[in-house]
């Protein structure tokens, strides 16, 4: 479980990251790209960040539902 989540940050991350590249380079689609059907990439890249960031909260919530991971939390003082 702890690799699939770290892979799921890094992918996110490399997302986000590509968003900041098509944004960096002029993220709009042009007009020619608006007549053909293509979208904007960074609109593409967000949209797929923002898909992997639901689906990796509803594997965790479900894995702790299954009782595949359990809450440790922090121990308590008094």
């Amino acid at each position: 479980m702890t690799y699939l989540v770290i892979v799921a940050f890094v992918a996110i991350l490399g997302s986000l990251a590509a968003a900041l590249v098509f944004m960096m380079r002029g993220g709009s689609a042009g007009e020619e790209d608006a007549k053909a059907g293509r979208k904007n990439p960074m609109a593409k890249a967000l949209a797929f960040r923002v898909g992997l960031s639901i689906l990796l909260f509803v594997v965790v919530l479900l894995s702790y539902f299954m009782g595949w991971i359990e809450p440790t939390g922090l121990p308590l003082r008094g």
